[in-house]
Parts: C-alpha cells; sequence; structure tokens
C-alpha cells in the first residue's frame, strides 16, 4: 500500500499538469469554449466502455501485467503530446486524438489499480485506506494544475508536457508487484454480472446516481478558461489555480477526516454531500472575485471528498473481491464519465446563454436532483455500515 501511494502519487502530479496543459493549448488555440467542452466527448468514450472492459479484465488476469502496459502506453501518449506542442502550428485535431488515446488506456487499467487496494488492507481499515488514498489524490491535484499553470507560462507546453512522461518511471514502479488475481475469462455474460450486481444493490445504485447528477450539472471545468481570461482577466496561472482550488478543498478534508471511518449513515452523508457541492458550485457562479470564487470552489472539493471516500468505503464493502474489478470499473466509468458529459453541457448551455446562467442553474440542478435520488431510492440513505458488516 505503501509502495502504491509513493508511485501514484509522483505519476498523478504529472498526469494533473498535462490535464491543465491539454485544454489549456486547446482554448489558446481555438478561443473557443465550446471547443473546451468538446474535448470532454474524447474522454466520454471510453469511460463509458473501456472502464467496463477493464474491470472485467481486472478480475481475470495478472494485474501486475495489465498496469505495466498501460502506463508504458500513457508515457508513450504523453510524449506524444510534447511532440505536438514542439510544432510550430500544434495541429488541434492531434489535441483530440490524443487525448482519447490517454483517455482509453487509463480506462482499461483504472480497475485493475482501484481492485487492488482492499487486498492490501483489513477491512477494519477500508475508510482510512480510501481516505490516505484521497490525500495524495488531493495533493498532487492541487500542486499539479498550480504548478502546470507556471510551467507553461514560463517554459512553454511541450516541457509540462514532458514532466508528465518523466512521472510514468515512478508509476511503473509502484506497479511492479501488485497481487496478482486469475478468474474466469472476460466476457459480455461476467460483465453483465457486474451490472446485475450494481442493480440488487440499492445502495450501489443510489450512490451511482446522486453522484451522476452532480457531476452532470454541477461540473463547469470546461468553463474554467474563458473564467480565467475574461472575467478574472488572467492567463495560465490563474487557470490552474481554478484547476487546483476543488482539490485544495479536497486535500484539507483528507487530512480532517478521521470522523469519516466512524460514520455509520454513509449513503446519507453522500447525499447531504453532493447537495452542499451543488450549493457552492451555484455560489461560485456570482463570484465576480477571484478569492471568493477559489474558496467556493475549495468548499465545493470538500463536500465531494467526503462524498468520494463514502462512496468508495460502501462499494468495498459490499461488493466480494471477485466483482471488484467489474464494479470498481462500472463505477469508475460513472465518476469519469459523467463530468465529461458535465462539461459538454456547460460548454454548450454557456454559448447559448452566458457563463453565470450555466454555472448557477447547474448547481441548483445538482441540489434538486440529489433531493429527488434520495426520494426515489431509499435505501440508500438509510445503509447502515455496521449492519453491512
Amino acid at each position: 500500500f505503501r509502495r502504491l501511494f509513493i508511485g501514484q502519487t509522483i505519476s498523478t502530479f504529472g498526469s494533473e499538469i498535462a490535464a491543465v496543459a491539454a485544454p489549456f493549448q486547446l482554448f489558446q488555440l481555438t478561443h473557443s469554449t465550446l471547443q473546451v467542452g468538446l474535448l470532454s466527448l474524447c474522454e466520454l468514450f471510453p469511460f463509458l466502455t473501456l472502464t467496463i472492459v477493464g474491470g472485467a479484465i481486472a478480475d481475470a488476469v495478472d494485474r501486475r501485467r495489465l498496469l505495466f502496459v498501460t502506463e508504458v502506453l500513457l508515457a508513450l501518449v504523453a510524449v506524444g503530446f510534447a511532440a505536438n506542442a514542439s510544432l510550430e502550428h500544434p495541429r488541434v485535431w492531434a489535441i483530440y486524438v490524443l487525448v482519447t488515446l490517454a483517455m482509453s488506456i487509463f480506462s482499461l487499467g483504472v480497475a485493475g489499480m482501484n481492485s487492488v487496494i482492499p487486498r492490501l488492507v483489513e477491512h477494519h481499515e477500508l475508510a482510512t485506506a480510501n481516505a490516505i488514498e484521497n490525500v495524495y489524490g488531493s495533493t498532487t491535484n492541487v500542486a499539479g494544475p498550480a504548478l502546470g499553470g507556471v510551467l507553461i507560462a514560463v517554459l512553454g507546453l511541450r516541457s509540462a508536457y514532458l514532466l508528465d512522461a518523466a512521472t510514468f518511471a515512478a508509476s511503473l514502479w509502484s506497479v511492479w508487484r501488485p497481487p496478482a488475481h486469475d478468474a474466469e475469462r472476460p466476457s459480455l455474460r461476467t460483465i453483465a454480472e457486474g451490472f446485475r450486481f450494481v442493480r440488487r444493490k440499492k445502495v450501489l445504485l443510489g450512490m451511482f446516481l446522486a453522484d451522476s447528477n452532480a457531476m452532470v450539472f454541477g461540473m463547469p471545468r470546461a468553463l474554467f478558461p474563458a473564467l480565467a481570461l475574461h472575467r478574472f482577466h488572467g492567463g495560465a496561472g490563474i487557470l490552474g489555480l481554478m484547476y487546483a482550488a476543488p482539490y485544495a478543498g479536497a486535500l484539507v478534508s483528507s487530512v480532517l477526516s478521521g470522523w469519516m471511518t466512524h460514520v455509520r449513515r454513509q449513503g446519507l452523508v453522500v447525499a447531504v454531500a453532493a447537495a452542499l457541492w451543488g450549493v457552492a458550485i451555484a455560489a461560485f457562479g456570482f463570484a465576480d472575485s477571484l478569492w471568493l470564487a477559489l474558496l467556493l470552489l475549495a468548499a465545493a472539493g470538500a463536500a465531494d471528498n467526503v462524498s468520494a471516500v463514502m462512496r468508495g468505503t460502501i462499494l468495498w464493502t459490499v461488493t466480494p473481491d471477485a466483482l471488484r474489478g467489474r464494479v470498481s470499473g462500472i463505477e469508475f466509468a460513472q465518476v469519469a464519465a459523467t463530468p465529461a458529459l458535465g462539461n459538454v453541457e456547460a460548454g454548450i448551455l454557456a454559448s447559448l446563454t452566458s457563463l453565470r446562467f450555466s454555472i448557477v442553474s447547474g448547481g441548483l440542478a445538482c441540489v434538486a436532483g440529489t433531493v429527488l435520488v434520495a426520494l426515489a431510492v431509499p435505501a440508500f440513505i438509510r445503509y447502515d455500515a455496521r449492519a453491512a458488516r
């Protein structure tokens, strides 16, 4: 667990730098919020399909080999981003292609990584391990975008992409010897078993719906480049701070996460956290000063982190080990694909109305949708962690 923690911290750090570089480069080339929003469509198909396929593979093959291959391929894609940025006239189409490749490879491997962790810790340590995982995720998501903005401004886009490629060395070291697991060959039938399990477990169904609602209607990241340039009159540095702010709040929430290990009504906490995310995003839409906008984004990130820790703990607790790869794949497909939909929704609505209307209406829709999910799936908010054990 410690080895994974160290290696993935370094690798994720580089990936977060690249996550700022790609949309910034695209907006710099096109000056279009719509095209930045459409970039999320390149992520959507892999997140909706290949994460699920990757989950089935993770339940059936040597996870070491699966993770090693995917990490090597991701490093090569990072080099491709650097090569495109080195051109006198970088190709817009290449950014879309490379993002699609990166998300496809990542989607095949992410369930394997996620399903390793419950095998490395005791049952009573699951919530703690989940919170610690979120510490490295939040830390890199804060430092990565912030430093990424500085690197882009000082050294250029190519250096940012090359640093991302270099950090994969640590990732390869971290996955060299995770536990292997062999099971039935992946197929459509084994994938369907994962979906049937989620449908039967109402607490899983409810948490998936609540988080999907929050991400589709309350995820305005595609608007950040336009906000940084037009509302806050800045460039890559301001954009990096905006990307980092939610994760700064998540980091504070992770550091203060001890109370989460004692929560019994974990589904109810997920619902409350999702609603608070929506409130913070709606308020962010009205913020005209940078410091207030960053503070509200941090508050949203803190709420989202509480939800993520509780959701991960529920999933690991109620899912048998033989199904964890598949259910983790389904969960990640939902977690990763819905923000992509949210970015498309936010970009289209902003182009038709205004930046403010798109953000505020999305936050309010998030709150309303959370209430509807709680009413439609009562088993979700009634879930008792102690009874589940």
